[in-house]
């Protein structure tokens, strides 16, 4: 019978680098308390890298960096993944996603549905802000971001520049959803958002 660090190895080792790995992963082979300890020490031995509290990566490898860790924002999606999250960019992270700033947020904020969690990536952090369903029933991938983006731009502080690219961004967007997701946006979003149809 193999130990628990050695079937932990096998698995880990049949996984493509980068992929992240949780102790929950590990679930069926024993308590949670052994599958820390075995992760522990393959950890030691430099076998995987812990990247944040309880969560850990067999890296990539590239000649010129070494080491490859995965992002704060892969991190998030992974969790988001697991936890079968319903959750949204905010604030900084949603510009930032939308191609409508070029500063990486070092604090990436997501609203969910699950319970509220702060989790430190290196320097950066990822905080999950519970919120009420209503902020996630969004349908649209790019509406859903248009609507936290604006919020966080500011009704007084948007440019007409600013505009004319969330408008080319709207348009990408299916507009069924584009339409099921209107009426969720405050009334000054939605008066941009609905221009996206008109001229869509």
């Amino acid at each position: 019978m193999e130990s628990i660090e050695t079937q932990i190895l096998n698995q880990v080792r049949s996984l493509p680098k980068g992929e992240l790995i949780f102790p929950a992963d590990f679930g069926n082979l024993g308590s949670s308390e052994a599958v820390r300890l075995a992760l522990h020490r393959l950890e030691k031995d430099h076998i995987i890298t812990r990247v944040a509290k309880g969560i850990y990566v067999r890296p990539k490898e590239s000649k010129y960096i070494g080491k490859v860790l995965p992002t704060a924002e892969e991190i998030a999606e992974a969790i988001i993944v697991r936890d079968r999250l319903r959750a949204i960019p905010t604030g900084s992270y949603a510009l930032n996603a939308l191609g409508l700033s070029t500063q990486v947020p070092m604090n990436i904020v997501l609203l969910t549905d699950g319970s509220p969690r702060e989790i430190k990536v290196g320097k950066r952090k990822i905080k999950f802000k519970k919120t009420t369903p209503k902020n996630l029933v969004a349908k649209g991938k790019i509406s859903r971001l248009v609507i936290q983006a604006l919020k966080e731009i500011g009704n007084k502080n948007i440019t007409p520049n600013d505009e004319t690219r969330i408008l080319n961004l709207l348009r990408n967007e299916d507009p069924k959803d584009l339409k099921h997701d209107i009426p969720l946006a405050p009334a000054w979003i939605q008066k941009i958002m609905k221009r996206a149809l008109q001229y869509g």
